[in-house]
């Protein structure tokens, strides 16, 4: 390992955030070109004023800026412990591609049956990377 593996799925997760965002202006532009909403309504930013197809997307963005706070603090301290392993690195990257897997059902179907358990394998990983810390922590 070259010592930044760590700082990948971090970078992965910037960009599944910069991808939604991308999409949330994407929709928000074809409501409006489409008369369903006019563009002076998102100054408040009112979630009973946003249309469903891109309010799921705005929660979308805020569900990134939750949960995973906690994951790029983790990554950090990993790094900053140097128990940025093999281990650690693989649970980060199973974390982000749950991300990746929550947030395009929540912004196509939202099918609570699907997303759901995606945020839960999420929240395990991440509650395992947090494990290994304090494992690593408490042996080292």
């Amino acid at each position: 390992m070259t010592g930044y593996e760590m700082f990948w799925p971090m970078v992965a997760h910037a960009v599944l955030v910069y991808m939604l965002y991308a999409l949330l202006g994407w929709r928000r532009s074809r409501l409006v070109k489409a008369g369903r909403i006019k563009i002076a309504q998102f100054r408040e930013n009112h979630a009973a004023d946003e249309p469903a197809e891109s309010l799921v997307v705005r929660n979308s963005i805020a569900n990134q800026f939750e949960l995973p706070l906690l994951f790029h603090a983790c990554c950090i301290v990993l790094y900053t412990a140097q128990a940025d392993n093999l281990p650690a690195v693989i649970l980060a990257w199973i974390f982000v591609a749950t991300r990746y897997a929550h947030a395009f059902v929540h912004v196509t179907s939202n099918n609570l049956r699907y997303r759901s358990p995606l945020f839960a394998l999420g929240f395990i990983v991440l509650g395992g990377m947090w494990a290994w810390l304090g494992l690593w922590l408490a042996f080292s």
